[in-house]
């Protein structure tokens, strides 16, 4: 089980970070993503990163914002979002691909946690 935190209401310009919490599941072997969906809208794989924290990606809308980072001592994967903007709200939800230590295709995560949604306002 996925279990994200850290949403919430900001201002434009603001930060928040994101926790994805696995329990019952070990996320040390396997790549992590994070998604977003804004309403209306399908969703985005906004970051990714590898089960060893070499390897990471992120949606060129994030880039020099949004950081990925993880802690496999405590099966915990994180976002820190920085310089929030109003086209970054949504519901973000952390997700794992059926297989593989890196990162995948976004069709190939097969685990999602519930979501947790970041909202920002001018």
């Amino acid at each position: 089980q996925l279990v994200e935190s850290g949403g919430g209401s900001v201002q434009t310009g603001g930060s928040l970070r994101l926790t994805c919490l696995a329990s019952g599941y070990s996320l040390n072997y396997h790549a992590v993503g994070w998604f977003r969906q804004a309403p209306g809208k399908g969703r985005e794989l906004v970051s990714c990163i590898s089960s060893s924290g070499r390897q990471t990606t992120y949606t060129e809308s994030v880039k020099g914002r949004f950081t990925i980072s993880r802690d496999n001592a405590r099966n915990t994967m994180y976002l820190q979002m920085n310089n929030l903007r109003a086209e970054d709200s949504g519901v973000y939800y952390c997700a794992v691909p059926s297989y593989g230590s890196r990162c995948p295709a976004p069709d190939q995560f097969s685990v999602w946690g519930q979501g947790v949604l970041v909202t920002v306002s001018s």
